[in-house]
């Protein structure tokens, strides 16, 4: 049983902006992990940080904990246009995996926000709200254990979801729907159909497909993911998923790519790459998690 004292003993490395930000990337997936009330508090009290890569990521890990507890504060960046696109983005998202429909009217009204990324995010969440009312049930589990921004589609053959992935007249929906089903059929047809989605749709789409050949960590991708990042033109929340991807896939392909980028001039891109350079050293080393709060925290008493 986790102690109220070692749960805020991680809150507080996540909280501390001396702390390097790999260190506290690993404090806040360990709350992630470990959920309940005190870890939502912690969580929320980062959002005041000045890394948008971070708050970007707690949005994502409240999503993902599915406490309704998470709700007021999430809504509370979602509304707050000081907070960077990429954050508040995140926010909608993670309003829409918690799936409770209360937020339904909070996400029609951001749906028409004048930062795109917001908007298309909340339209999206708004979709899943309804499937989820629709169909009565929750998407299958995920074959990667994440909540997603919409479910899986039903259709099975690779070449019919590459053509709804890149065709755009379809709904962001749908297009997300085929993209979720390519992830979940997997192979390297499956990456490589992907793979072409960094040259289609909005910034938004192009920042998911990266989220999501980061969790497939198939090599055949690293060349798409190594040109995106290197892209100066690409938008930096595309170029940052790219960054994180390539740290998840942690082959030597990606690791000179990640060096040369940890100096990038976009804050959120040099930092993306530390973090993937960490994940680099876990996915190539003995240690037992990645998640590792509590164990740094338990060797060290």
């Amino acid at each position: 049983m986790v102690t109220e004292e070692e749960v805020e003993a991680i809150g507080r490395t996540l909280v501390d902006a001396a702390q390097p930000l790999p260190a506290r990337f690993r404090a806040l997936f360990t709350l992630r992990n470990l959920g309940g009330r005190a870890a939502v508090t912690w969580i929320s009290r980062a959002f005041g940080d000045g890394s948008a890569l971070l708050k970007h990521e707690l949005a994502y890990c409240l999503g993902q904990m599915q406490d309704e507890a998470a709700i007021p504060v999430l809504i509370q960046v979602l509304e707050d246009t000081g907070q960077e696109p990429m954050v508040r983005h995140e926010a909608g998202e993670a309003l829409g995996a918690i799936g409770n429909p209360d937020v339904l009217d909070i996400l029609k009204r951001y749906a028409e926000d004048p930062v795109v990324e917001v908007a298309e995010t909340c339209q999206l969440a708004v979709r899943r709200l309804e499937w989820l009312q629709e169909n009565k049930q929750e998407p299958g589990a995920s074959p990667y254990l994440s909540v997603d921004p919409a479910p899986p589609a039903e259709e099975t053959d690779i070449t019919e979801l590459r053509k709804t992935l890149l065709d755009e007249s379809r709904t962001l929906f749908d297009r997300y729907r085929a993209m979720f089903a390519l992830r979940n059929l997997g192979g390297q047809a499956a990456v490589l159909a992907l793979a072409d989605g960094l040259r289609s749709g909005s910034a938004l789409f192009r920042h998911e497909i990266g989220y999501v050949l980061g969790q497939m960590q198939d090599e055949a991708c690293v060349p798409q993911l190594t040109a995106t990042l290197r892209s100066r033109t690409e938008s930096p929340m595309v170029r940052h998923e790219c960054a994180e991807a390539l740290g998840s896939i942690a082959r030597p392909s990606c690791l000179e790519t990640l060096r040369a980028f940890a100096r990038d001039e976009e804050r959120v891109v040099r930092e993306s790459c530390e973090v993937a350079l960490d994940m680099y050293e876990y996915e190539n080393g003995a240690q037992f998690q990645y998640a590792d709060g509590l164990c740094k925290l338990q060797a060290s008493v």
